[in-house]
């Protein structure tokens, strides 16, 4: 299978020196969880996208420190290349930032969550036990970091994750969109960066409970796994 990343950030300072970049942690995220693709990895900031996607069995959508539903030249070709992408019906994954846009694309509401940012260790209700490795799941706990939400599902989607804070977390389009909006890729280290950079934005209580959160664990690696077998078509359930 060949999957074409569209990195919709580009890290800076100790996070890049860490990590790389989004691309480069979904690849390190896919290959833990047994995925043998051909993955290649473009910045849409810097204008880099694929001559076709006529060649890749699916595109992902990363996450962005960006709106989803901003001006920015880069986001509305963004949102315009997701737009035909959908039209084709090609197989799309989208996280956090990707999340939202590809629920815009379909004509979802998006935009700036009242209840505020999102962070740390935040767990779902989950909905699809049809879904592989799900089969008698009920909750997941995820690692998380926005200030904008999904307010409805998109037409056609399916429910698969939704919490008080978060109705949208997750959803499908039959077997060929899978979104959520929390960070399988993110691990403990990473939240903790990006809490301590927002530790005045979120004011000391939600900071200090949000950074308490992350000695709890999350299960980034189901949702890897989940991801692989729906893009691979795999019916696993367990």
């Amino acid at each position: 299978m060949k999957l074409c990343i569209l990195e919709n950030d580009i890290l800076e300072g100790e996070l890049a020196q860490a990590y790389g970049g989004f691309g480069a942690m979904f690849i390190r995220l896919f290959e833990n969880a047994g995925a043998t693709w051909t993955m290649e990895v473009f910045n849409t900031p810097l204008g880099q996208y694929p001559a076709s996607f006529d060649g890749y069995d699916a595109v992902l959508l990363t996450g962005s420190g960006a709106d989803s539903f901003s001006d920015e030249p880069w986001v509305v070709e963004l949102r315009r290349q997701v737009t035909a992408l959908l039209a084709e019906r090609k197989k799309l994954v989208g996280v956090c930032f990707g999340h939202q846009l590809i629920a815009l694309c379909m004509g979802a509401p998006v935009g700036r969550a009242p209840q505020g940012w999102g962070a740390g260790r935040l767990t779902y209700d989950w909905h699809r036990q049809d879904l592989p490795y799900s089969a008698d799941r009920t909750r997941i706990a995820l690692l998380a970091s926005h200030q904008d939400q999904v307010f409805k599902l998109p037409p056609g989607a399916t429910l698969v994750a939704s919490s008080d804070f978060c109705p949208v977390a997750a959803f499908t389009v039959g077997q060929e969109v899978f979104c959520v909006q929390a960070h399988p890729e993110f691990d403990e280290g990473f939240s903790a960066h990006l809490l301590d950079k927002r530790e005045d934005t979120l004011g000391e209580d939600h900071y200090q409970r949000s950074r308490d959160s992350l000695q709890y664990g999350h299960e980034g690696h189901h949702i890897a796994r989940l991801m692989v077998a729906f893009l691979e078509n795999t019916t696993v359930k367990n």
